[in-house]
């Protein structure tokens, strides 16, 4: 059984443990093996731990744990940082473990930050995924359409990343 419930900043060291084994899993073959294999928890964590120290009200994050109390997944979101763009909510980030994915637990984790953006008064959404993600597929079948597109550099490699967005939040529903 899986629970979604908003993230504490309690859960900052194994939200960075998954978000470095997600990127590590996901990632491969598509970012450099010296890349990834030089990402660390503890980097992470102190990222982590300056985001819930610096979230404004209009920000969420969400967690999946197991019936343990692991947690095995996380999705943040908030306004839209890229001005040149009409949607006004982003989802910044859905991470989940391998091993938890194609259960229903992303889509869960999804529309968490969907309600939370629609909830702070935003009426659409968008974001950003590297083109080839697999989660590209992922995000289409969530109604998300590619509208746009820019290159970014990630390891020394130049990529190119997706803009999905969404014009409405019946578009995902």
């Amino acid at each position: 059984m899986i629970n979604i419930r908003e993230g504490r900043v309690e859960d900052a060291e194994q939200i960075a443990a998954v978000h470095v084994e997600s990127w590590k899993t996901t990632y491969n073959r598509i970012i450099s093996e010296s890349f990834l294999s030089g990402l660390s928890v503890e980097d992470r964590l102190k990222n982590w731990i300056w985001t819930f120290q610096n979230a404004t009200a209009d920000q969420a994050i969400f967690v999946a744990e197991d019936g343990a109390g692991h947690i095995v997944g996380f999705s943040t979101g908030g306004r839209n940082r890229n001005k040149e763009y009409k949607h006004d909510g982003e989802i910044y980030a859905i991470y989940l473990l391998q091993e938890y994915q194609r259960q229903g637990v992303g889509t869960r984790l999804f529309r968490a930050v969907a309600d939370a953006l629609r909830n702070h008064g935003c009426s659409s959404m968008m974001l950003w995924v590297l083109k080839d993600n697999p989660a590209v597929g992922f995000y289409k079948r969530q109604g998300g359409q590619v509208i746009g597109q820019k290159d970014v550099t990630i390891g020394g490699e130049s990529l190119l990343e997706l803009a999905i967005g969404w014009d409405s939040f019946q578009d995902q529903e």
